[in-house]
């Protein structure tokens, strides 16, 4: 349960305000859900208004970072080029790419491309052709906030096939971030990607989702893509998270490559397409903090 504070005692975010012109009637609302066994954030899961500022400044060098890598990108550059243009813009821009050395992974950004699912590294070998189409997610980190988001490219003459997929891969994200408001529920937003990946006939992969993000890279909760409406953590003000699903062409099966136990790959060879934005939970919808 959370520690009880007097109406008229500071606030337990340090905005500086009273409690009940700050978080008392969230506070109040969350305990009902409780009461009823609804999983509720903690405490420390909602970010402060002096936290979200800092989290949406490091959310604008990652956005000013997609938007660089999108105007260079083209047939014939390697993925670690990309990667390259990723690290020297957000340090240019005062940030740390949040991927360089996190757990191990070797480089500043992850570049997927076609039957890549996700966390593709960049190599020197590695040549974007005609017909590609790649992933590229960036995350940021600046002055201890972080944020993340990932966009599709389509490489030259792409076909039919797969810039349907991409195309519908954005639409699933998006209808997705639409179920994102105070007092509903993680599962919403899982309930709708999946229904319009199976209308199109494509798949979700099941594994990999997003997740919380802020003053860490990755926080709770862990934000599944194939959930059912009603169901896990309890949408409160102050929650911030990726919305990311992994949309297949085939089969949602994946594995993960053991040369470099990063790769991860659709088990058929069919193509993959994913987005990425993340949002923060307001007090009347969501804002997309980044895309």
């Amino acid at each position: 349960m959370m520690d009880k504070l007097g109406r008229n005692d500071a606030c337990w975010c340090g905005s500086g305000q009273k409690y009940k012109k700050c978080h008392a009637e969230i506070d109040e609302r969350m305990e009902s859900y409780m009461a009823k066994g609804y999983p509720t954030p903690s405490r420390n899961l909602l970010k402060t208004k002096p936290q979200i500022d800092q989290i949406k400044e490091s959310g604008k060098i990652n956005i000013t970072v997609l938007d660089f890598v999108g105007s260079h990108i083209a047939a014939g550059i390697t993925t670690a080029e990309i990667d390259r243009l990723v690290f020297n813009k957000t340090k240019e821009l005062g940030g740390r790419p949040a991927t360089l050395n996190y757990k191990g992974y070797p480089k500043s950004v992850c570049t997927s491309i076609n039957d890549q699912v996700c966390h593709g590294i960049p190599s020197e070998k590695t040549f974007l052709k005609d017909g590609d189409i790649i992933n590229v997610d960036v995350s940021t980190e600046y002055h201890g906030y972080f944020s993340d988001s990932s966009r599709m490219y389509c490489i030259g003459n792409v076909s039919s096939e797969k810039k349907r997929l991409v195309q519908v891969a954005k639409e699933c994200m998006e209808l997705g971030i639409q179920q994102v408001r105070p007092w509903g529920f993680l599962g919403d937003i899982g309930q709708a990607i999946n229904d319009h990946a199976k209308q199109n006939g494509y798949s979700v992969v099941r594994e990999i989702g997003g997740h919380g993000i802020g003053l860490q890279f990755h926080e709770d909760p862990w934000v599944s893509h194939v959930s059912k409406a009603g169901t896990g953590m309890l949408l409160v003000p102050g929650l911030i998270f990726t919305v990311e699903p992994m949309i297949n062409m085939g089969t949602a099966k994946i594995f993960i490559d053991k040369k470099d136990d990063w790769s991860v790959y659709t088990a058929d060879g069919k193509p993959s397409a994913q987005w990425e934005n993340m949002v923060l939970v307001t007090t009347d919808g969501c804002e997309v903090l980044t895309y």
